[in-house]
């Protein structure tokens, strides 16, 4: 890992945000780059997502859709002690995500007057889970509970097809969503796969979705990014990144574990740490060296960590590096310092915060109860994780009776003459016209 030293040095947020380190491949890049391929399948569909499979994925003459009674029969291959796990999953997230459901609000604005706000979700959603590197079951219980939560009544899955599967999704994605119920499952992936949630893919009975969510590689988060506007997006949920605070008093062993464990997810993660602490710095560079050597995939984690978008930071204190997370807006923040509070309390832009030596990412990847999909890329200055609430929308249900319409008579004409709309005004004198008052 490279070492950036920020020492001594003034830095406006301007300096910071053109500071930290980011992925070789940026964002603008990959959206030329998937761009055409969503073309192709809005325009080509069922012939393109199979072009894309052979292309990618190196799958030809699979079902795109996997009959539901193989989504089923799945589990009958799941050990007993994984598939324990994912229960327990399922379990803690439904109780998490069920608080991110708001109850209906009332608001009376006078006697006969009321504006209802009630959260209605989305009709139909498609959910993705990556499947490239490793498989991932946790991503389909993050997407497909949070979407359940909600109330959303169509849900369709999407996961890339492997040549050790047949052409079906990696086993451990099927059990997962056999957990959930979730039936109408297709194997497709990356851009192809964000590209079919869009557009639709009549030949396979595919119908367009509403919102697309879920993680994946840069190219992935792209293709959400170029079919925003015409279905909706939760975040822009990219290759995986980690940034940890750590001051002297931190626990080597701890960050460098815990920046292996991301960087073993793909080449392109990003793994940093930022410190006031010159000496932590050199220790848990030394850990990294010696456990990233032992890890099983040593060659992945060590590509990562070599990146550009892996560094060890020096600052000069807790409260530049809290200004430098906030302008990288880190996936995963975890805080491992003496006084954990004082830095959460500078912290204002990250999609998940990890607070303590005792709480690694690892633990919301899983089972803490939290949602794992997560904005990237510095999109966490704007955007939100994965909940319950991506799926809904707020509606105002305004109700007036007739005498509570007259009460603003007066008030809504003297607007409508302000802005020069005198039909706004004479739409509510309509209703008092012939009948008195």
């Amino acid at each position: 890992m490279r070492t950036i030293d920020l020492r001594g040095r003034e830095l406006s947020r301007a300096d910071l945000l053109k500071l930290v380190p980011r992925a070789a491949v940026g964002a603008e890049e990959a959206v030329e780059r998937v761009r055409p391929l969503v073309a192709d399948v809005a325009e080509r569909g069922e012939a393109a997502l199979r072009d894309q499979a052979r292309d990618f994925d190196g799958v030809e003459g699979h079902a795109l859709r996997v009959p539901a009674e193989a989504v089923a029969a799945s589990l009958a291959d799941c050990p007993p002690a994984v598939e324990a796990a994912l229960r327990e999953v399922i379990t803690r997230l439904r109780r998490a995500s069920a608080a991110q459901v708001p109850a209906e609000q009332v608001t009376r604005m006078a006697d006969g007057a009321e504006i209802r706000q009630r959260w209605q979700p989305v009709s139909r959603v498609g959910l993705y889970a990556p499947g490239g590197k490793a498989a991932y079951p946790s991503s389909v219980i993050m997407n497909a509970v949070s979407a359940q939560t909600a109330g959303v009544a169509g849900l369709a899955l999407a996961s890339p097809a492997q040549v050790d599967s047949g052409g079906l999704p990696h086993p451990a994605v099927l059990w997962a969503a056999a957990l959930c119920g979730v039936d109408e499952v297709y194997a497709i992936g990356g851009a192809g796969a964000v590209a079919a949630f869009a557009h639709g893919v009549p030949q396979i009975g595919l119908e367009p979705v509403d919102v697309v969510t879920g993680p994946g590689n840069v190219f992935v988060a792209a293709a959400k990014r170029v079919v925003s506007g015409r279905v909706g997006i939760d975040s822009e949920a990219g290759t995986t990144e980690i940034l940890v605070i750590a001051d002297a008093s931190a626990e080597p062993r701890f960050i460098a574990a815990d920046l292996i464990s991301q960087a073993e997810h793909d080449e392109a993660a990003a793994s940093v740490l930022v410190t006031d602490s010159a000496d932590l710095a050199d220790r848990v560079l030394a850990e990294v060296a010696s456990r990233a050597r032992r890890t099983r995939h040593a060659g992945r984690v060590a590509a990562a960590l070599g990146g550009p978008q892996s560094a060890v930071i020096l600052v000069d204190d807790l409260e530049t590096a809290a200004r430098l997370s906030n302008a990288y807006a880190p996936e995963h923040l975890e805080i491992q310092t003496r006084d954990d509070d004082a830095v959460l309390g500078r912290i204002t832009d990250a999609g998940a915060i990890f607070v303590g030596g005792y709480t690694p990412v690892s633990l919301g990847d899983y089972l803490a109860g939290s949602n794992h999909v997560l904005p990237t890329g510095g999109t966490a200055r704007f955007s939100a994780g994965l909940g319950a609430h991506t799926f809904l929308r707020p509606q105002q249900i305004v109700s007036y009776d007739r005498s509570a319409l007259a009460q603003v008579e007066a008030p809504v004409l003297a607007l409508a003459g302000a802005e020069g709309l005198p039909a706004h005004g004479e739409a509510v004198t309509a209703r008092f016209e012939g009948g008195g008052r």
